[in-house]
């Protein structure tokens, strides 16, 4: 490994550590695309109801970490810090002064897991809710 020069040290103290796609770190509130799981945009995570995907994917991904976007009121967020205490997954508050992302919330791994698709558009019922008590006749018919 090369010493770092003078002006390598230099640079550093002024400008602070160098770290690679800063752009894509803010964008995705301090993390890599590559490494997340899903994400939600900043008017998802203010609907009242929380998406149940979330939920699933903390299951699921029991290593996974949790960003949300400090920008937004606390109210809005607390539904996913409690439904991430619950999993026992650790969640950080991402404040970024000099960008505001349009992303509220990131599930992410901490290594590169290059899922196509990240973004989730529509709520989904999770299979468990799905399977309601059937009625008499269901039950008599089995459907």
């Amino acid at each position: 490994m090369k010493k770092p020069t003078v002006d390598e040290v230099l640079q550093q103290g002024i400008y602070g550590a160098m770290e690679t796609k800063p752009d894509e770190r803010r964008k995705y509130l301090g993390t890599l695309r590559e490494r997340i799981i899903v994400a939600l945009k900043k008017n998802q995570v203010a609907e009242t109801e929380i998406y149940p995907q979330i939920e699933q994917l903390m299951k699921e991904n029991s290593k996974a970490h949790l960003f949300l976007n400090g920008n937004m009121s606390y109210e809005d967020l607390s539904k996913y810090v409690k439904i991430a205490t619950k999993q026992k997954i650790e969640h950080t508050i991402v404040t970024n002064k000099e960008h505001d992302s349009e992303i509220g919330l990131v599930l992410a791994m901490d290594h590169a897991i290059d899922k196509e698709e990240i973004y989730i558009t529509k709520k989904i019922a999770v299979q468990e809710e799905a399977k309601k008590s059937k009625g008499f006749f269901a039950k008599l018919f089995n459907r």
